[in-house]
């Protein structure tokens, strides 16, 4: 079977797309001129006072002649020195030449290891987040109203991507399966009660019970007739009338004096009996099994009611439009109570000392952790896209990003060359 190898990938285009390459690349080919221009001007210098010199010249031509023939070799040194490291010079493989395509992935290898060992390494990663004291700044940055409000805007952006991309029947499962069904599995007796426990020790339920003792006092008092008609059609068909109109305005009077006498006073026998039920009942749902069995069905006549269920799956649905309508209003109380936390917090980070350094070392813990634990992935980054990259392409890229500064050094090889030249025969004829 035919062995796959990886596609080459050429490196991006520098800043400036097209247009910015053309530029660089006529400023290349420009400098290249001018380091050959150097080049061939010490070749004319070298050549004429050559023949000036066979000629019978004053001797300063040979000073001149030697000034020119360092310069000569220092521009071809450093011209090979340059071309040697994208391409083979004249074409002659040349051992260590054309550096950059035959040694691309072993460059990218030590530049991935450079950058792991000096910028991720957890001391230098320290030392420069608390040098930045990024807290100190974070919190001036946000105390601004105006970068409060641009964070609110992006935060409310990134929540209504988020909520538009979820789905809503899987959010819905998610919240029957994770919410709902936690919540009808575990049973309701025991804390149920230990909640009402806790709230009838506190008489926290009297306020109920007040509003229920004063509405049945106005349901009798307001139902006289009503009260006759059931004395009524429970009397005996023999008794007279009278009699059960007597009878019936005497157990009203009754009925509303026990309302009145039970409204008005905090410690009647019935309040006093209901708080003794109650304090009862919240015990038997922790203690009593057949109490709590009994809450256990009502939970489940609950839980299946129809309304019940349509509440659950519509649940999602009503809190996905609420926070949508509430992200996209700048004026919405969300947006602004955001808004104003976010100030605060600003205000906390410049002022709070505590608090910033505890924000400082939460950054830096987070920091060095995934320097410790994930440098190697992140600089595996550098060596793996590298590696990609087409060799001549990448020789190209290069060369055409710094060949420009690359050509200086020719330039300088003539100029240092010629006055090292100069240097060397002036001392020699000195010495000799």
């Amino acid at each position: 079977m035919e062995q796959l190898t990886p596609a080459k990938v050429t490196p991006a285009d520098p800043p400036g797309g097209p247009a910015g390459e053309e530029e660089k690349r006529r400023a290349l080919r420009k400098m290249k001129l001018v380091a050959l221009s150097f080049l061939l001007g010490a070749t004319i210098v070298f050549l004429l006072t050559s023949w000036a010199q066979s000629a019978g010249w004053p001797g300063w031509v040979g000073y001149v002649r030697a000034a020119a023939e360092a310069g000569m070799v220092g521009a071809l040194a450093d011209w090979f020195a340059v071309t040697a490291l994208f391409r083979h010079p004249l074409g002659l493989k040349i051992p260590h030449t054309a550096i950059i395509p035959n040694k691309k992935d072993a460059l990218g290898n030590s530049l991935g290891d450079f950058v792991g060992s000096n910028f991720l390494s957890e001391e230098v990663v320290r030392d420069k987040l608390k040098r930045v004291e990024l807290a100190r700044r974070l919190g001036g940055w946000l105390a601004e109203p105006e970068n409060a409000e641009r964070v609110t805007s992006e935060l409310a952006t990134m929540v209504r991507a988020a909520v538009r991309v979820l789905r809503d029947e899987d959010i819905q499962a998610i919240m029957e399966q994770a919410v709902a069904r936690r919540i009808i599995d575990k049973p309701w007796g025991p804390p149920l009660g230990k909640i009402l426990q806790g709230v009838f020790a506190d008489g926290a339920h009297h306020k109920l019970v007040d509003l229920m003792c004063d509405r049945a006092y106005e349901w009798v008092r307001d139902n006289h007739t009503t009260m006759l008609r059931v004395v009524s059609d429970r009397a005996p068909s023999w008794s007279p009338k009278f009699v059960d109109e007597m009878l019936a305005d005497k157990v009203y009077g009754e009925v509303l004096s026990f309302a009145w006498a039970v409204k008005t006073d905090v410690n009647h026998p019935m309040r006093l009996a209901l708080d003794k039920f109650l304090g009862e009942f919240a015990q038997d749902l922790q203690t009593d099994p057949d109490v709590m069995a009994r809450a256990e069905q009502v939970k489940g006549q609950i839980v299946h009611h129809e309304e019940v269920q349509r509440l659950i799956g519509s649940a999602w649905s009503t809190a996905k439009e609420m926070l949508l309508n509430a992200a996209e209003d700048p004026s919405s109380e969300l947006r602004r109570r955001v808004r104003l936390g976010l100030v605060s917090l600003g205000t906390r980070l410049v002022s709070d000392d505590q608090l910033r350094a505890k924000a400082d070392g939460w950054v830096e813990g987070a920091a060095a952790y995934l320097v410790k634990n994930y440098s190697r992935e992140i600089t595996t980054i550098i060596t793996d896209t590298v590696e990609r990259w087409d060799a001549e392409e990448t020789s190209r890229k290069i060369e055409l990003q710094v060949g420009r500064d690359l050509q200086f050094i020719r330039i300088n090889g003539t100029v240092v060359g010629a006055l090292a030249g100069l240097v060397i025969y002036a001392v020699a004829e000195l010495l000799f």
